[in-house]
């Protein structure tokens, strides 16, 4: 593969989600139906003031341009329009236009080739929650099932590690550009991701995380993968969103059962009294996965 297998007009989307990254943070709450728009429709609803400047900002964007960007940032592109954009996305009626990564392009061959599985939850995970997190990863890693997850704190860096530690390749879906290692903290755990898996963006190289950004980030990893497990969740939490977002998308919920005297617990408890999956172990998961 190139370093780009994504046409000039998807990447511009990427580079004017870059741009709108401001705009879209004090507009509307409801983020996945907003990306679901039209380029012009997008800005003229987030930055009407500013609509012709930022759309032709864009469009002066050459082909060659965006190339260089990608290669300075030792970054890579795959759009929908590519036979190698994600199959499981195409669906979901509000997917990426393209995908900017950087690690090994080949982990977007397995997507169709095995199990995905997106493994979320608290960032301020008890030890409990941790270890099933880690303890999942690696299972589902070491039987082939490709991993995805957010890589923040908590929940979703021991699912990471899990998959890492079982030698098996796994996916980090980030907020920001996929060549800015956020949280900072995990620049190394970052790092290994790209070496042995890849760290995929909607965003382009350089981009600043939001607090959009990261619902948004959710919509694609809920849409990836067959099963979307939920470790360790409070009752509102951008996890339970996530799950409600793959329940959307028709997929499987998983839940990783939890005292009811933890508060951490209560998110996956009530999704487990409403029919999700109980999540035990990988086979758990492989089994629901048939």
């Amino acid at each position: 593969m190139s370093e780009t297998d994504a046409c000039p007009e998807c990447l511009r989307r990427s580079w004017l989600l870059g741009l709108l990254g401001p705009y879209i943070e004090r507009s509307s709450p409801h983020v996945p139906g907003l990306l679901a728009l039209p380029d012009a429709e997008l800005v003229a609803k987030v930055a009407p003031e500013r609509a012709t400047e930022l759309l032709a900002a864009v469009e002066a964007k050459s082909e060659g341009r965006l190339n260089e960007e990608l290669r300075a940032a030792d970054c890579w592109a795959v759009c929908r329009h590519s036979e190698r954009f994600p199959g499981a996305l195409r669906d979901t009626g509000d997917a990426p236009r393209a995908l900017i990564g950087r690690g090994e392009r080949g982990v977007l061959q397995q997507l169709s080739q095995g199990p995905v599985v997106t493994i979320v939850g608290s960032r301020r995970a008890t030890s409990y929650g941790r270890e099933v997190a880690r303890s999942l990863g690696n299972e589902l890693g070491s039987a082939g099932a490709t991993v995805v997850s957010g890589l923040a704190f908590g929940i979703d860096a021991c699912a990471h590690r899990g998959a890492l530690d079982a030698g098996a390749p796994t996916i980090a879906f980030l907020g920001c550009g996929p060549d800015v290692a956020y949280p900072a903290a995990h620049r190394r755990l970052w790092t290994r991701i790209a070496e042995q898996g890849a760290v995929l963006s909607e965003l382009p190289p350089g981009a600043t995380p939001w607090r959009w950004t990261f619902p948004a980030r959710n919509r694609i990893m809920a849409g990836l993968a067959g099963m979307t497990v939920v470790v360790e969740a409070a009752a509102r939490s951008g996890s339970m969103v996530t799950a409600r977002l793959a329940s959307g998308y028709g997929r499987q919920i998983g839940a990783v059962p939890g005292p009811v005297t933890s508060r951490a617990s209560v998110g996956t408890n009530s999704l487990l009294s409403g029919g999700a999956v109980v999540v035990r172990d990988g086979g758990d998961v492989l089994a629901a996965l048939g």
